[in-house]
């Protein structure tokens, strides 16, 4: 019985979070940060990936190398990509 009872109150306060959602309906202004947020989460990221990765490239050797980059680059993408995720999830 306690497990019935758990779960009548689990899906209550899921319905209630609904029924919440239904009426707080987000504003212009609110969706354009989130989604100015979800932008920076991303490019963020790969900005860090490029400058970091152009930094090595001028360290590591005197000829023209992107090796660096290009891999600080994907790996920024992966990163971004990993926090947008789990920001929506969050959400």
């Amino acid at each position: 019985m306690n497990q019935k009872a758990q779960l009548k109150k689990e899906v209550q306060h899921q319905v209630e979070k609904i029924e919440a959602a239904e009426k707080a309906k987000p504003t212009l202004l609110a969706q354009t940060v989130y989604l100015g947020t979800i932008g920076l989460l991303i490019v963020i990221p790969i900005i860090a990936g490029a400058y970091l990765g152009h930094w090595l490239d001028q360290r590591e050797s005197a000829v023209y190398s992107i090796s660096w980059s290009i891999n600080l680059i994907l790996l920024g993408v992966a990163i971004g990509a990993l926090n947008v995720y789990l920001f929506i999830k969050r959400t």
